[in-house]
């Protein structure tokens, strides 16, 4: 469940963040600024991390903001899925990341794959775009879309990237323990009962 503070505070840099963007007057300008200092008060207030930080992560892009984009590779070795033990938290996801500027949704998923499990795999089926905040995600400072893209593997070797540690297929009933900011085990058993149906429809919220 979003947390209340947190779905405020990016409201309110949102609203100052586009503000910022697109007033003219000085004075409006100046609001919008106070506004988004704000939202960094409140980031500051509910988390103990330092203001500068959050504002580098938190309140440093300009323009309209927009979502962001987690990009997730979903390859499979008969009834087995492909995760990845993450070095950041020692526990296991779908191999996957930030979208980079510039590359389509298929060309970010054969990089982040390849990057962090080794393989080269060929893009196939959408199976789900979600929305982070109606999963059992930790709470994010950040808006994102999860984009779970079916691929195949056509060449490479599993092997630990410099993000991961531990390469590994994982039947249905005994995956590891999850990287619950990147992919929950609800996500991941729809990816299996996806796979076991080719028709059905591409999940989204």
């Amino acid at each position: 469940m979003q947390v209340k503070w947190l779905d405020w505070a990016k409201q309110i840099q949102a609203i100052s963040q586009a503000g910022l963007a697109y007033s003219k007057d000085v004075y409006d300008l100046e609001r919008f600024e106070q506004l988004r200092n704000l939202s960094i008060e409140i980031m500051h207030a509910y988390t103990d991390v330092e203001e500068t930080k959050i504002r580098e992560l938190f309140a440093n892009e300009t323009g309209y903001q927009t979502p962001k984009v987690d990009v997730r590779g979903a390859v499979f070795d008969g009834d087995r899925i492909l995760l990845v033990r993450e070095k950041l938290d020692g526990a296991w996801a779908l191999p996957g990341g930030w979208a980079d500027v510039g590359l389509s949704a298929k060309e970010n998923v054969v990089k982040e794959v390849k990057e962090e499990a080794g393989l080269d795999v060929r893009p196939g089926k959408l199976l789900a775009v979600l929305d982070k905040k109606f999963h059992d995600h930790p709470p994010s400072p950040h808006h994102v879309y999860k984009m779970f893209i079916l691929c195949e593997a056509v060449g490479g070797r599993a092997e630990a990237g410099m993000e991961t540690s531990e390469v590994g297929y994982f039947a249905e009933d005994a995956l590891p323990p999850l990287s619950l900011e990147r992919n929950t085990e609800a996500q991941i058993k729809a990816l299996f009962a996806m796979k076991r149906d080719p028709d059905a429809d591409v999940a989204f919220d």
